[in-house]
């Protein structure tokens, strides 16, 4: 059985990819012509190009298919022009889900995120909690909204397709580097002398990806699952890294006022020098919410365990230095 991978050159696909193959799968990953395979070099795989955003390079790479694990995403948090996260996150998806209904695949994986749901509640959101695209943060978090919509909707068409929602994922691996990668490699290079008070729930990549198999044998058509590890405010997650390295933890607590200050500064900056900005508004805005969850539910019906969050730091941290990205 063929299975195919969409963003298997990032991040979390890369692993998804790695687990499948370890398994003894035959996969087959789709991969822009600018992409590059540094995280998949040396695994056995198929390799076809395409863009998401080409009904016929999706159609083309959906044949024979049976299984699809759909990783792929913008997650930029800042870019020129925000249709193109709408053309790739919604469009790509409705492609891909157009094509596979199609095709006849008989399992469809949706990656989506934790922040279709981590909305300010009473308690801490979870799978059931319904939230609304106002409530949705930023054009990526809206953009995962809407393309999730549009995943439920065709498991109610007849698509048999399953929505796994990574909350924070960090280790190894971490080519590009993500967002939160950012972060670890910033505390790293010094390049942090404060933080705000925000939170999320991390959990370690490998842990993630494993949850997506299990996703996969044991999860229920049109239902989410929240992969997720703990519950951490930014100030503790510091703190861990400070016990892996020995480096020192900022104390400075910028307020959140002040903070979105700086981001329209720096991005207004970054526009007149033709960069991309290091403070995005967006990111800021989101660190405004707690992004702390519920992620019992996939524990229960799909049995996944979460590893301590402490080791996959430590693992992204000798990563990176191993790979040249910090001292």
């Amino acid at each position: 059985m063929t299975t195919l991978v969409t963003g298997a050159s990032g991040f979390l696909g890369s692993h998804v990819a790695r687990q499948l193959v370890s398994r003894g799968e035959d996969v087959r990953v789709m991969l822009r012509p600018s992409s590059t395979n540094r995280a998949i070099a040396d695994l056995s795989l198929e390799y076809v190009t395409g863009d998401l955003r080409d009904p016929a390079s999706v159609a083309r790479a959906m044949q024979g298919a049976k299984r699809v694990f759909h990783v792929a995403a913008d997650y930029r948090l800042w870019v020129r022009h925000k249709q193109d996260i709408y053309d790739s996150n919604v469009g790509g998806t409705k492609n891909l889900l157009d094509a596979a209904m199609r095709a006849g695949v008989e399992q469809f994986i949706y990656t989506s995120t934790v922040a279709t749901i981590a909305v300010d509640r009473p308690q801490h959101p979870n799978e059931f909690t319904d939230a609304r695209l106002e409530e949705m943060v930023g054009n990526y978090k809206r953009s995962k909204w809407m393309a999730e919509q549009e995943v439920l909707k065709a498991s109610k068409s007849g698509l048999p397709a399953v929505v796994v929602m990574p909350t924070t994922p960090v280790g190894p691996w971490d080519w590009k580097p993500t967002p939160t990668g950012k972060i670890i490699l910033d505390f790293l290079n010094g390049k942090m002398p404060g933080y705000v008070e925000t939170g999320l729930n991390f959990v370690g990549v490998e842990e993630c990806a494993a949850g997506h198999l299990l996703a996969a044998e044991k999860g229920k058509v049109g239902e989410r699952y929240l992969l997720g590890g703990e519950n951490l405010t930014l100030k503790a997650m510091l703190h861990t890294l400070s016990k892996i390295t020995g480096l020192s933890a900022p104390k400075l607590k910028i307020p959140h006022g002040l903070a979105l200050g700086v981001a329209y500064a720096n991005t207004a900056f970054s526009r007149l020098i033709g960069r991309e900005p290091s403070i995005p508004v967006e990111g800021v805005k989101i660190a405004r919410h707690m992004m702390f969850v519920d992620c019992s539910r996939a524990q229960r019906e799909l049995g996944f365990k979460a590893g301590p969050v402490a080791a996959a730091l430590e693992r992204a941290v000798r990563w990176y230095e191993a790979n040249g990205y910090g001292p």
